[in-house]
């Protein structure tokens, strides 16, 4: 049976749904190991946990999430962290209710979360503000590479919106977290800021950053109306000195030194579930 068009001043309106149009949700949670709650498991209860825990942790489960990362997390603030994506909300959720209602659950207890969606961010140029940007530059139609640097940027487009819509995850061994706003202070209103202006202050970040391809890899995740701060930052190192490197060059940029606040930094080390368990002794 045909459903009826929703319509409002004229014009019809999409289906109500959770899903977004485009991209993923994401949640960041960690879990702290209650050792007394542990305790009073029995152990062959905790045999049984520790293999509820590993599947329901496995990324190529059946039914699983689209992206599910476990990471041993450092410090203590927690002791295991978890990254999960999908395109229904309601499939992240599930994970953690099932290790909340898993032999374990008792056991295994949430310190953070952070609540976030996939995003492109407005200050990706479009092919033609990239040429517009590289006119401004002094590299016009009439330079020799004006062209190859166009048709480069044309086919690196579609797979860096991708990454950032779907992201896959790197395989890199350390992944840091952290949240973030742009600030309102009256001296340094981020707001207030001319678009073209804005745009400048992220196209010198951006330049930073590129220094550590190969070495770093970033999400962005936007949490306006969804968490406490505007924006996740998920960072992924080849090594962990490489996560330290980039966010200290980054914060002398404008964009970084004179309009971000920061949240609190999480860094983590990547394994996989069975490894994760029994490196916390559950």
């Amino acid at each position: 049976m045909n459903r009826p068009a929703h319509t409002h001043g004229g014009h019809t309106l999409p289906e109500p749904t959770i899903k977004l149009t485009e991209g993923w949700h994401c949640l960041h949670i960690n879990y702290q190991v209650d050792q007394a709650a542990l305790n009073a498991v029995h152990e062959h209860q905790r045999a049984e946990g520790r293999e509820q825990l590993a599947e329901i942790l496995n990324p190529e489960r059946d039914g699983g999430p689209e992206r599910l990362q476990t990471s041993i997390l450092s410090g203590g603030r927690g002791d295991i962290a978890l990254m999960i994506m999908d395109p229904d909300p309601l499939v992240i959720d599930r994970v953690t209710q099932e290790i909340r209602s898993s032999r374990l659950g008792t056991a295994l207890k949430p310190t953070y979360s952070f609540v976030s969606i996939t995003e492109l961010s407005e200050y990706i140029p479009s092919i033609e503000q990239y040429k517009e940007r590289m006119e401004r530059e002094g590299c016009g139609p009439d330079d020799p590479s004006y062209a190859a640097k166009v048709g480069a940027y044309e086919q690196r487009l579609p797979m860096m919106n991708k990454q950032r819509l779907y992201p896959d995850i790197p395989a890199f061994p350390v992944c840091s977290f952290y949240p973030m706003n742009k600030i309102r202070d009256p001296h340094a209103n981020w707001f207030m800021l001319p678009f073209s202006q804005r745009s400048a202050l992220m196209a010198e970040h951006a330049t930073s950053g590129i220094k550590f391809a190969g070495r770093v890899s970033q999400l962005i995740t936007a949490s306006t109306g969804f968490d406490d701060w505007e924006w996740g930052v998920t960072l992924w190192g080849r090594a962990p000195e490489h996560i330290k490197e980039i966010v200290y060059t980054m914060r002398f940029d404008q964009a970084s030194a004179k309009y971000a606040g920061f949240g609190p930094f999480f860094i983590s080390y990547i394994t996989s579930p069975q490894d994760a368990i029994a490196h916390v002794r559950l």
